[in-house]
């Protein structure tokens, strides 16, 4: 049996799906989450080890990672976000601060931790951005910065971590989920959203699932510093009019 995949944000949208994916392969996890209730959960039903953690706590992520239960990983996927919307003039530097901390910081700090683990595994490591990083929203300086730090972090790590690690990001646009539902749960706002897409739907959990674990599986073995866009071609395809 192989080595477990760690998946943070494992009670998420993406996480869930992402290790639904993986188990159908027989991979093993162990997962880590907020909410100890759906953690505990979800982890006796995939038969999968786990860890409570807020990525916020440094502590705790430090603490995540040590109940693993194996010297080797086969890879790590952050699957943790959020969506902080609001004009400049509203923006407190807390919610940059916090909001690079939760995006960026964390990720780092996880990764810091199980590198050692990721290296005897020739592992790989699945990061998530956003559009946003690339392409300019009103109302998204905060969570843009954010998510552009990690394209920055990514290729940083796939330098510093290769070659026995691979880092890849995922840059999704706006995905049916718990942390994008003021924005979904509107259905006309969710149609116009859609229809700036050319492919017209909003994301799917498994959509950026499917990515990720193909850049966890050895199949995307030549394949690290990547940013992959999953946004039904809106960030490089332009609509007619």
């Amino acid at each position: 049996m192989s080595n477990p995949v760690i998946i943070f944000g494992a009670t998420g949208a993406v996480g869930r799906a992402l290790s639904q994916r993986l188990l159908d392969t027989g991979q093993p996890l162990h997962l880590i989450g907020r909410d100890a209730d759906a953690l505990g959960s979800m982890a006796k039903k995939f038969n999968a080890s786990s860890a409570v953690c807020d990525v916020l706590d440094e502590d705790a992520i430090r603490t995540s990672i040590d109940a693993y239960p194996a010297n080797d990983c086969a890879g790590l996927a952050f699957c943790i976000g959020s969506i902080v919307l609001k004009p400049l003039r509203a923006a407190s530097s807390n919610d940059f601060m916090q909001t690079y901390q939760l995006n960026v910081v964390a990720a780092a700090l996880a990764i810091q931790q199980c590198a050692t683990r990721l290296k005897r595994g020739n592992g790989s490591v699945v990061l998530f951005s956003s559009i946003a990083a690339s392409q300019g929203f009103h109302n998204h300086s905060v969570i843009a910065a954010a998510k552009a730090g990690i394209i920055g972090l990514t290729v940083a790590l796939a330098a510093e971590l290769a070659p026995q690690v691979r880092v890849n990001c995922i840059a999704p646009s706006l995905s049916k989920s718990a942390m994008a539902k003021s924005l979904t749960d509107n259905e006309r706002t969710a149609e116009n959203i859609a229809r700036q897409h050319p492919l017209p739907r909003l994301g799917r959990p498994d959509d950026h699932a499917a990515l990720a674990a193909f850049l966890l599986n050895p199949d995307s073995s030549w394949i690290t510093g990547q940013t992959l866009h999953v946004d039904g071609g809106r960030s490089c395809v332009s609509l007619p009019g």
